[in-house]
């Protein structure tokens, strides 16, 4: 403790958590369940706001089938250690005891039947429940160590505590409150911060590209999007501004500026020897008619009068369908970027994870320093795969503090 900064008229905890979302209020109830005195603080002015939106409103709040693979990291064995003692199956039973309706829309991707507010107030009641306080409209000045433990300039005053723990997210969605304060304070505790760039985010498309694709905004289809090795077969949506829907938002994660998408139109199609056979069969059959019926028919109808397709089958030669065929199946598209940080649903790169224990999320040379949750470098894929991060990594924090 230096003289500059006593601590006698702080208010004194066990654990002290920065970020009143899924990672913070998780960690804040697991430690409260072990008898430690926690506090939870937020500038905002509502918890789990994140919460609230994901999901459509009603929360992806696990996938069944999440596994280690379904995360990028720089260190990318991580992750492994929280995720297998903490499953999603833990956090569907916790759901099953508050008596939450969920349904599973795709595979493993479990929503509430309702809203998203049934999560956070399951979260907020077992802080209750654990004796976790949870303090919003608190901002956090400054941070500094502090004998064994750390104090914490705020405006609500100074605190101080043990166990100091940073889960206040990463920059995605500024205008719910998201901010690189988790990562200055890793640097100033001596930690490398990785690049951060937006993840699971809409692109936008250049002016002459958007033009053409108007026709077909507020249209969705199933494809297969291809770029730097990875491949995930979903639904795009184009937008007025470009283009988004699961498939784009997956893929968006390895996209590097300037870098092209191959999109599949018709994923598991055999396109070339269908049009042969249809051809052959239906010889006064259109590219039109077949599209109509593989898929949407605004965007059969919109994608075909962009390529310009007119006339019978029996008029094309095998090039010209051979060419249709590649068209369908590697169209390729260079966005001109994503939306940014403004929408995108999680921040990649954070906090290495080369620093911290995979076991406790402990700073390795700080055993009382812990950054959890999307802060640090482990992104999921989309479909409530990073909200069991957030439990897992809540949990593992949790168990130590």
């Amino acid at each position: 403790m230096t003289p500059t900064s006593p601590l006698r008229n702080a208010q004194h905890f066990d654990v002290i958590v920065i970020g009143a979302g899924a990672a913070g209020l998780m960690c804040a109830a697991t430690a409260g369940y072990r008898g430690r005195r926690v506090l939870v603080v937020d500038h905002a002015n509502k918890a789990g706001k994140k919460i609230l939106m994901s999901g459509g409103g009603r929360c992806n709040f696990t996938n069944l089938n999440s596994t280690p693979a379904n995360f990028l990291s720089d260190n990318p064995h991580f992750c492994i250690s929280a995720l297998k003692r903490y499953t999603p199956q833990h956090f569907l039973e916790l759901v099953e005891r508050h008596g939450i309706e969920h349904v599973e829309k795709a595979a493993g991707q479990l929503f509430c039947r309702d809203s998203s507010k049934d999560i956070l107030n399951l979260l907020l009641t077992e802080c209750d429940w654990a004796g976790a306080e949870v303090r919003l409209k608190t901002e956090v000045r400054a941070v500094e160590e502090a004998g064994d433990g750390y104090r914490l300039d705020t405006s609500g005053g100074t605190l101080a505590c043990e166990s100091l723990v940073v889960a206040c997210g990463g920059l995605s969605i500024p205008t719910l409150g998201a901010s690189g304060f988790g990562y200055d304070l890793a640097r100033q505790f001596g930690l490398e911060v990785l690049p951060t760039r937006a993840g699971l985010v809409p692109f936008t498309l250049q002016p002459d590209l958007k033009e053409q694709l108007a026709p077909l905004s507020g249209v969705s289809c199933p494809v297969e999007v291809t770029c730097n090795g990875m491949s995930f077969r979903e639904p795009m949506l184009v937008t007025h501004r470009g283009l988004s829907g699961p498939s784009m938002l997956q893929i968006s994660s390895f996209w590097r500026p300037g870098d092209p998408l191959s999109i599949n139109l018709l994923p598991g199609h055999a396109v070339q020897q269908e049009l042969f056979a249809l051809r052959k069969e239906q010889p006064q059959g259109t590219l039109a008619k077949y599209l109509n019926q593989q898929l949407p028919k605004r965007f059969a109808q919109a994608f075909n009068d962009l390529q310009g397709w007119q006339g019978p089958l029996q008029g094309y030669k095998n090039q010209a369908l051979e060419a249709a065929a590649d068209t369908l199946q590697h169209c390729t598209i260079k966005p001109s970027g994503t939306e940014g940080y403004r929408t995108a649903e999680v921040t990649l790169g954070g906090v290495d994870t080369r620093q911290l224990s995979s076991k406790t999320m402990a700073v390795s040379d700080r055993p009382n320093l812990f950054f959890i949750g999307e802060v640090v470098d482990v992104t999921g894929h989309l479909g409530g795969h990073n909200f069991q991060w957030a439990w897992a990594s809540g949990v593992a924090a949790g168990n130590v503090v």
